[in-house]
C-alpha cells in the first residue's frame, strides 16, 4: 500500500531546501524534527501552505513541522527520500549563543526521549493494571502472575539508562553497542550491590579515585550526557590509533575510557542535576499546591507550541519510576487537553465553513479521545485566536480543580478518555469520581467559553483558494492521510 503521506513529504523537504540542507530529521508524538543547515533556504511561507501541515515551529536549532497522528508515516516518507548523512553539502557555522547552547540541551533531551515514550507508557499503564488487580483482590499479593506482571511494567523503568543510552547514541551519532554496554554496567547487579554497600559506609574507590554511591536504576540524565561524552571520546581515541589496531584497540580503549568516567564523574553529576530539576519543579508545587496544577493548565497549551512541553518528560518518567506517581504536570493536562477539544467542539458547531468544520470535528476527537492535542491546538486554537483565550481560561480552572482533587498520574499517556485510567488511585476510589468531573468541566467550560468569546469564521471561499494555490502534487494524497 502507498504510503499517503509521500507527496506531502516531498513538499516539506522541498520547502526546507531539499535533502542536501537537512543535517538530521527525527520525530515525536505529532511532529517532524528537521535540523537544517543553511536556515537562509527555507521556504516558510510554502511549508506552511502545504497540506496536511498543521503548523510550524522554527528556532535556533529545528524546524518542527507539526503533521498530527500520522506523523510516523510522514517520517517514512522523508526517510525514503534520502538519508540526510549521505548528502553532500556544506554545513553552515553557527554563532555560540547561550540561547543556542539552551535551544541544543532542549534538541537533544527530546530527540532522546521521544522514541522511549512509546515504551515508559507501556510499562507504566502495565504496572497501573498490576495494582488494580491486586486492590480488587483479582489476584493475590505476593502471587508470581503478579510479580511477573509487575516485573514486566517495571522493566522499562530498571533498564532506563540503556534504553537512554541507545536513544542517545542515535542522536548524538555515537556507536550504539558501546553506548549499551557502558549504561549497562550502571544497572549492573554487582554494580548496583556495590553502590549500596557504599551508601551504608563500605569505602569504594576506583584507581585510588573515590566513588559516589549513586543508585543509576530508573534514571535518565546520566546516561543522557554520558553517551553524549562518548560521542567526544570516540572520536578523540578514533583519530590517535592505527588502522591496523582499531578493530580490537579501539573500542577497548573507549570502554576504558569512558566507564570511569561515567561511574566517578559523570554519572553522580547527572543524579545531581537530575535531582537538581525534579526538586525545584516539585519545590513549586508543594509551596504553591493546587495552583501551580491551575498555572500548568494555563500555559500548557503555550509551551506545546514552542515544544518547551518536552523539558519536563525526565522529570515525569524519573518521578513515577521512583514514588508511583506524578501529581503536577500529569494533572494539569487533563484540562489542556480537553479544553482543545472541547473548544473544537464549539468551532464546528459555530462555523459556516464546512472544511473548517471537518477538521474542527477530528480535532476535537483526537483531543478528546486520545488526547493528542496538537491538532486541535494549531488546526483550530491559534488559528482562530480567540478559541486559544478560552482554552487557556479553561485550562486554568479544570487546573485548579484536578490539584484540589489530589489528582496524579501512574503513567505517563496523554490525558485523554482512553488513558484517563492512569489517573485512578486504587487505595482511593474518590479519585475516579475527580478525574471524570475534571473531564467533563474541561469540555463543557471550554466549549461554553468559545462560544461566548466568539471567533472570526473562514469564509469557504478563502479555504478553498488558499488550497487551489497549493501544488497538485502536494494535495493528492492528503484528503486520504487525513481520513485515514
Amino acid at each position: 500500500m502507498p504510503n499517503p503521506y509521500a507527496e506531502v513529504s516531498r513538499a516539506i523537504v522541498q520547502s526546507l531546501g531539499g535533502m542536501r540542507n537537512i543535517e538530521t530529521v527525527t520525530h515525536c508524538m505529532t511532529r517532524l524534527r528537521f535540523v537544517v543547515k543553511d536556515r537562509a533556504q527555507i521556504d516558510r511561507a510554502a511549508l506552511k501552505a502545504i497540506p496536511g501541515v498543521m503548523g510550524v515551529v522554527d528556532n535556533d536549532t529545528q524546524c518542527q513541522v507539526i503533521i498530527g497522528n500520522n506523523v510516523g508515516k510522514a517520517y517514512q516518507a522523508v526517510l525514503e527520500l534520502g538519508t540526510p548523512d549521505a548528502q553532500s553539502g556544506v554545513t553552515v557555522k553557527r554563532k555560540i549563543t547561550l540561547r543556542r547552547i539552551g535551544a541544543g540541551i532542549l534538541d537533544a533531551l527530546v530527540g532522546t526521549m521521544s522514541p522511549l515514550i512509546p515504551a515508559i507508557i507501556g510499562g507504566s499503564m502495565v504496572k497501573l493494571l498490576a495494582m488494580v488487580l491486586e486492590m480488587s483482590g483479582v489476584l493475590a499479593k505476593g502471587s508470581s502472575t503478579l510479580t511477573i506482571l509487575t516485573l514486566i511494567g517495571d522493566g522499562a523503568f530498571f533498564f532506563l539508562p540503556v534504553m537512554v543510552a541507545a536513544s542517545a547514541a542515535l542522536k548524538f551519532k555515537t556507536n550504539m553497542s558501546l553506548a549499551i554496554a557502558i549504561a549497562g554496567v550502571l544497572v549492573h547487579p554487582g554494580f548496583v550491590e556495590l553502590m549500596a554497600k557504599a551508601a551504608q559506609g563500605q569505602a569504594v574507590d576506583f584507581a585510588s579515585i573515590p566513588v559516589t554511591p549513586v543508585k543509576y536504576t530508573y534514571t535518565v540524565i546520566p546516561a543522557l550526557v554520558m553517551t553524549w561524552l562518548l560521542s567526544h571520546i570516540e572520536h578523540i581515541i578514533d583519530r590517535i590509533t592505527p588502522a591496523v589496531t582499531k578493530n580490537f584497540l579501539k573500542p577497548m580503549l573507549i570502554v576504558l575510557v569512558a566507564a570511569p568516567i561515567a561511574i566517578v564523574l559523570i554519572g553522580p553529576l547527572g543524579i545531581w542535576i537530575g535531582s537538581g530539576i525534579s526538586a525545584l519543579v516539585y519545590t513549586v508545587h508543594g509551596y504553591l499546591g493546587w495552583l501551580s496544577v491551575a498555572i500548568m493548565g494555563a500555559i500548557w497549551p503555550l509551551l506545546v507550541m514552542t515544544g518547551m512541553h518536552r523539558v519536563f518528560t525526565p522529570t515525569i518518567i524519573q518521578t513515577i519510576a521512583e514514588t508511583g506517581k506524578e501529581g503536577m504536570v500529569m494533572p494539569s493536562e487533563i484540562g489542556a487537553n480537553l479544553s482543545l477539544g472541547g473548544s473544537s467542539l464549539a468551532v464546528a458547531f459555530k462555523t459556516k465553513n464546512r472544511e473548517l468544520r471537518q477538521t474542527a470535528l477530528a480535532a476535537a476527537a483526537s483531543a478528546i479521545v486520545a488526547g493528542i492535542s496538537e491538532p486541535a491546538l494549531y488546526g483550530v486554537a491559534v488559528r482562530l485566536k480567540r478559541p486559544l483565550v478560552a482554552c487557556l481560561i479553561s485550562g486554568f480552572i479544570c487546573g485548579a480543580v484536578a490539584g484540589i482533587g489530589g489528582l496524579a498520574s501512574h503513567s505517563m499517556a496523554s490525558p485523554g478518555l482512553f488513558t484517563s485510567v492512569q489517573f485512578f488511585d486504587p487505595a482511593n476510589p474518590m479519585s475516579i469520581v475527580w478525574v471524570v468531573a475534571v473531564m467533563a468541566l474541561s469540555v463543557v467550560l471550554s466549549f461554553i467559553l468559545t462560544l461566548i468569546l466568539g471567533f472570526e469564521d473562514i469564509p469557504e471561499n478563502v479555504t478553498q483558494a488558499s488550497v487551489s494555490s497549493t501544488p497538485a502534487e502536494a494535495i493528492k494524497p492528503v484528503k486520504a492521510a487525513i481520513h485515514h
